[in-house]
């Protein structure tokens, strides 16, 4: 997607040798019409699929998930990081090691917004190591629900994460695919 790499390019900070920072319009500040964009986008990668439902990950996930959610006319569903007191206990979760906050998160869903044989797409803002994906299949292979594919807004193609999704024979779409970054330049995989 050129105008997401543009936007990349143009906004995005690089933080040592693997961190992108895209909090200008993804993930701290969102910009509302890229990611409309980007929901539309999603939308036709995915329009040959029966999809119930959305799942992804607060909070970077949610926005262009939404957009998707929109887009495809389905409804979305957030795996939480902390437990509140209006959740119950009836909840599908999995333990997630975040590398950028060096954490590792107890992600959870109301079983309620997430039942068997629910067709799934799971969008998330990055995929690296894949820790967030894996997280988020644990949780719907808990439910016995079908994921359909991943739809990942950037992805770190030097790192991990596709091989493992490759793997376990998923579809994955990423709309902008790093191959690698430095201070100096950010470089995409050929489309």
């Amino acid at each position: 997607m050129k105008l997401l790499e543009e936007r990349i390019r143009r906004d995005g900070r690089v933080l040592g040798t693997d961190i992108l920072k895209v909090d200008t319009f993804l993930n701290h500040q969102i910009d509302p019409e890229l990611m409309l964009a980007i929901g539309d986008e999603f939308a036709q990668l995915f329009a040959d699929k029966q999809i119930d439902k959305i799942l992804t990950v607060e909070s970077s996930g949610i926005a262009p998930a939404v957009f998707a959610g929109l887009a495809l006319h389905v409804p979305v569903v957030f795996a939480r990081k902390n437990k509140s007191l209006t959740l119950p206990n009836g909840v599908w979760s999995a333990d997630v090691y975040s590398f950028t906050k060096q954490v590792t998160n107890h992600m959870m869903i109301d079983q309620r917004f997430l039942k068997a044989d629910e067709q799934v797409l799971l969008i998330d803002d990055f995929l690296a190591n894949g820790q967030a994906v894996e997280g988020l299949l644990t949780i719907a292979q808990q439910a016995h629900a079908h994921v359909v594919a991943v739809g990942i807004v950037i992805e770190k193609s030097f790192q991990k994460g596709r091989q493992i999704l490759n793997e376990r024979g998923l579809q994955v779409e990423s709309l902008a695919r790093i191959k690698s970054l430095n201070s100096e330049k950010i470089e995409f995989m050929s489309s």
